[in-house]
C-alpha cells in the first residue's frame, strides 16, 4: 500500500462497505508509544440512525483502523 499522508485524509467522505455515507473523518488516533494508529474519529453530521460504533466525548464514532477496507478517494470501513 503507498504511503498516505495525514493532510490528504482530512474531512474524506467515510463509507461503509455496504455503500452508505456514514459521515467525514474528524481526526485520527494513534498509541504513542507504538505509533501504530488505533481509531478514525468520524463526524457524522446530519447522518440519522446509530451506527454499531463507539462514540467519544465529542460524539464522534470511532472506528478500529483495522476496519478500514480501502482508503482513494472515500475511506471504506467494514460494517
Amino acid at each position: 500500500m503507498p504511503d498516505i499522508l495525514a493532510e490528504n485524509l482530512s474531512e474524506k467522505e467515510v463509507m461503509g462497505s455496504d455503500g452508505a455515507n456514514l459521515g467525514t473523518l474528524y481526526n485520527i488516533t494513534m498509541d504513542l508509544k507504538t505509533g501504530s494508529l488505533r481509531y478514525l474519529l468520524l463526524d457524522p453530521g446530519e447522518k440519522s440512525g446509530e451506527l454499531e460504533f463507539d462514540r467519544d466525548e465529542q460524539g464522534n464514532y470511532r472506528i478500529p483502523v483495522n476496519r478500514v477496507q480501502a482508503v482513494k478517494d472515500t475511506i471504506v470501513v467494514t460494517r
